[in-house]
């Protein structure tokens, strides 16, 4: 058992679960990302950067894919690193560090890395942070490496059919919330302050986000692509799209 003493797996699964309710497909995503990382790499022991990587989802899945890979998860919240480091062990480096500080790669084990993954985590980050962000994941690449970002990145050009998509989505998961078929994210938090072993971390939690993250800013996917080319990728895209989201690359 861990130092947090807590049933890891039983928190990834309900942590997925909730994931799940806002991302349907969050599976396949993952996958179109792991794909993208075995295209860059001609070996099995890939380094990976798993950025803004919470209980360590995105993680699991690559050693699931490349059980030989050296891992790096970076994140701040107490309470998603305390279940990240139980369900990890020493398959991964786990790190605290802010994201928004631009000093935060100084607390990373390596100053290269294959390839950088992100899900549904940067449009916490607000707009000139978030650019000077994509610069700094330039530079923690090797060339050649990949950098993906998964998240909700509306399509510019279909403006009324994106607002119904998500209006669809939001009623469908509406509806599965009143059956109680998956719990809510607010839901989920009101289990983990409940819980003893993580109501501590929730707390400290409270502290680093005194007023919870910032409002979502949620900009087109021609606004991450373009920051992608003034950050200096040399290959930018579309890896995926779903909707109202997408999954955008570079390549240094």
């Amino acid at each position: 058992m861990s130092p947090y003493e807590l049933d890891a797996r039983a928190w990834q699964e309900s942590w997925d679960r909730q994931q799940e309710a806002y991302l349907p497909d969050r599976e396949h995503r993952i996958g179109v990302m792991l794909d993208a990382v075995a295209a860059v790499v001609d070996h099995d022991t890939p380094r990976l950067l798993d950025l803004a990587g919470g209980t360590g989802s995105i993680s699991l899945r690559a050693l699931a894919r490349f059980p030989r890979a050296e891992i790096t998860l970076v994140d701040l919240d107490p309470v998603l690193l305390a279940i990240a480091e139980t369900s990890l062990g020493d398959r991964a480096t786990v790190v605290t560090a802010d994201l928004n500080t631009p000093d935060w790669t100084a607390a990373l084990p390596h100053r290269e890395y294959d390839a950088v993954l992100t899900a549904t985590a940067l449009h916490w980050i607000a707009e000139p942070r978030l650019a000077a962000l994509y610069t700094e994941l330039r530079g923690l690449l090797r060339p050649g490496g990949l950098f993906a970002n998964a998240d909700h990145m509306p399509d510019a050009g279909l403006p009324t059919l994106t607002d119904r998509l998500v209006a669809r989505a939001d009623a469908h998961r509406s509806a599965r919330y009143a059956a109680g078929a998956v719990l809510s994210w607010s839901a989920w938090w009101q289990h983990v302050a409940a819980d003893p072993v993580l109501a501590p971390l929730a707390e400290k939690r409270g502290q680093i986000y005194p007023t919870g993250h910032s409002d979502d800013w949620l900009p087109p996917a021609t606004w991450h692509l373009d920051a992608l080319r003034a950050a200096g990728f040399t290959e930018t895209g579309l890896l995926w799209r779903g909707g109202a989201d997408a999954v955008v690359a570079g390549v240094r």
